[in-house]
Parts: structure tokens; C-alpha cells; sequence
């Protein structure tokens, strides 16, 4: 009997933490912070400029936590620290996340 009380224990244990880590539970993924990522924005940030293609927009929101290294990156720092950014940020509807507080 004891041996049983302890299975079902066992189970229940297992039950709850199966309830509470799932659902409404969310991951966060890792960005890979790489300037080449935002390729896609090339043409929104050239002179003269063409509205951001939806592919850039995706790229600007997922690289949005590495734009704090980036305008430390001299490799990287005119890519990010170009005039265009904030219309780009802007139409992508991420302007209250650019220019970013560092």
C-alpha cells in the first residue's frame, strides 16, 4: 500500500508540474546579435530611402536588444547610427524602442 501511495504522490507531483510549466508560460529565445541580420533593411536605409520591406520590419523587432552593442561596434555604429534608423523604427512600429536608452 505504501508503495502505492507513493506512485500516486509521484503522479501528482508530475500533474502539477506539467500544469505549471505549460500553458500560459512563454520562452524567451536568444537573439543572435549580428548587424548582418538586418541586410533586409538596406534599401529603407540608402539614400533615397523605400519604406521597409516586411522582412526588415521582422528583422528590426528581433534585433532590437543588440542595437545597444551595435552603436558600440565602430563595424556596426554607422549602420545603426544612421539618420534613416528612426523612420525605418518608426514605420515598423518600434519607435519608442529607437534611439535605445543604453
Amino acid at each position: 500500500m505504501n508503495r502505492v501511495s507513493f506512485v500516486m504522490i509521484l503522479c501528482a507531483v508530475a500533474l502539477a508540474a506539467v500544469a505549471v510549466f505549460s500553458g500560459e508560460t512563454r520562452t524567451v529565445e536568444a537573439v543572435t546579435c549580428s548587424p548582418i541580420e538586418l541586410i533586409p533593411c538596406l534599401p529603407a536605409i540608402s539614400t533615397p530611402p523605400k519604406p521597409p520591406s516586411a522582412a526588415c520590419c521582422r528583422k528590426v523587432k528581433e534585433q532590437l536588444p543588440c542595437f545597444c552593442g551595435y552603436l558600440k561596434d565602430p563595424g556596426a555604429k554607422p549602420f545603426i547610427d544612421n539618420p534613416n534608423i528612426p523612420k525605418v523604427a518608426s514605420s515598423c512600429g518600434v519607435a519608442h524602442a529607437y534611439p535605445p536608452k543604453c
